[in-house]
């Protein structure tokens, strides 16, 4: 199997508006660059200051560089039957693909991004960019932002990632949608107008109801994993069903997860069949035991009659929660159902647990540091904001809490936090609340994350 790795320099914009102006292509085998093809291009458009100034890229450079229609034949011929690669791939992927799409053709490879490979195979990195990422693992870039320079460093960084996975990287490579396993009436040209943003996605059937509704960080990635999912009964005919496509953009992912909510109860799609326990299946218990400590364990919400201090989609996200706040409230591992042992924990021999465990500490200090825990799991009679991104960068979210109840969220200017937060209630549409969405917003407060929470 070839790769082709892959990088444009372009006028600036999406790929709607914009054109490419250089163009870079190294064929690679997994371990060597076996073949190149590196060029400008006219854009037959001016290239803006900002991008002169980026790239160095004139209007100049390229007056007399061929066209893109001049060397489409040779691309395709030189890509054939290889594997795309690029660093960021939705970017020069999505370029090339307009760029043919203005020619009516319709080109599509299968494709790796090197961001998410090297997240996962060469992890603990401060930044990812193939700028920081290169300069990390000393990997010299000749010619920044030009198409060449970084073509050539991301072939170098391929190579390392090629050497350090045993699968040569196939988990990483997305497949094109095929268009025999969807409905005939649905335009797959979408997929190329769907952003790879915070926001909630509806699906549609021929008779227009909504038949399935989702959220993600990432909405292009997502939908396309649903189309391209013929691995259970389910999915297949969820695919068969699909002939529209919708999204919203919510900036925040707590809010994303708010009018999936919302608008699953209102239209009750037929293949949205969650309910509140299968959403949180897991939850976060206490006990008292016969020492008089209490006890945390993870549990079954679905077998519980008793509620649960937090709730959580997965064992693992419970898990990470238990050791967060074992470490947080200085909680004993043993008594926290993550150490089994019949003697002291783990934390106890590096000094990390006072001795609960061998009922060195006492259970009433002990259960303090416990019912803070729980106190801060809680937000009844709370009154507080919790601003985070918004759809633009124009604009913040809130989402508004009053006396430990859900009240709405909205959008705000940018600068708004500067003023009252009396006066912030204006920009938030009321909603009435459920127990769904408390035990959302719940979840959300769990997360070690960007938004910020304003007290009131």
């Amino acid at each position: 199997m070839n790769y082709v790795i892959v990088d444009v320099e372009t006028t600036g914009g999406g790929p709607k508006t914009s054109k490419i102006t250089e163009l870079a292509i190294y064929k690679h085998n997994g371990t060597d660059i076996i073949e190149e093809f590196v060029t400008l291009l006219n854009p037959e458009q001016s290239i803006p200051d900002f991008i002169v100034r980026l790239t160095g890229i004139t209007d100049k450079m390229v007056e007399n560089a061929p066209k893109f229609y001049e060397i489409a034949r040779k691309i395709i011929d030189f890509t054939e039957g290889c594997i795309f690669v690029a660093h960021n791939v939705s970017f020069d992927y999505g370029m090339l693909r307009s760029e043919f799409k203005r020619l009516g053709f319709d080109f599509r490879m299968p494709h790796l991004c090197t961001v998410r490979a090297s997240r996962y195979v060469l992890r603990g990195h401060v930044s990812y960019s193939l700028g920081k990422l290169s300069a990390a693992l000393g990997i010299e870039i000749k010619g920044r932002h030009r198409a060449g320079g970084d073509a050539l460093a991301t072939a170098k960084l391929f190579g390392l990632l090629f050497q350090k996975d045993t699968h040569n990287l196939e988990k990483f490579v997305q497949q094109e949608v095929n268009p025999r396993n969807v409905h005939p009436n649905l335009d797959l040209d979408i997929l190329d107008e769907l952003p790879n943003k915070v926001g909630v996605y509806k699906f549609f059937n021929e008779f227009n109801q909504i038949i399935y509704i989702g959220k993600s960080i990432h909405i292009k990635k997502r939908v396309e994993q649903h189309l391209r999912n013929t691995s259970s009964s389910k999915g297949q005919r969820l695919l068969q069903d699909i002939v529209r496509i919708e999204y919203e953009l919510t900036g925040s992912d707590l809010i994303a997860m708010l009018r999936e909510s919302l608008l699953i109860k209102q239209f009750q799609p037929i293949y949205n069949r969650k309910l509140r326990k299968s959403l949180f299946p897991w939850g976060l218990f206490d006990e008292i035991d016969n020492k008089g400590y209490i006890r945390l364990s993870l549990k079954s919400t679905a077998k519980s009659r008793t509620q649960p201090i937090s709730y959580f989609h997965s064992k693992k996200e419970g898990n990470d929660y238990l050791h967060y706040v074992c470490e947080k409230y200085a909680l004993c591992q043993k008594l926290c159902s993550l150490y089994q042992t019949k003697d002291a924990c783990f934390h106890f021999a590096i000094k990390s647990c006072n001795g609960a465990c061998v009922e060195l500490e006492n259970p009433v200090e002990y259960n303090s540091r416990v019912n803070q825990l729980i106190d801060d799991s809680s937000f009844d009679n709370s009154n507080f904001f919790l601003i985070d991104k918004g759809r633009n960068k124009t604009e913040k979210s809130l989402v508004w809490v009053s006396n430990g109840h859900f009240r709405g969220y909205g959008y705000a200017p940018f600068h708004f936090d500067g003023k009252d937060a009396k006066h912030w209630k204006r920009y938030v549409e009321e909603i009435p609340e459920d127990k769904d969405i408390k035990m959302i917003i719940k979840s959300f407060l769990k997360k070690r994350d960007s938004y910020k929470l304003i007290s009131v």
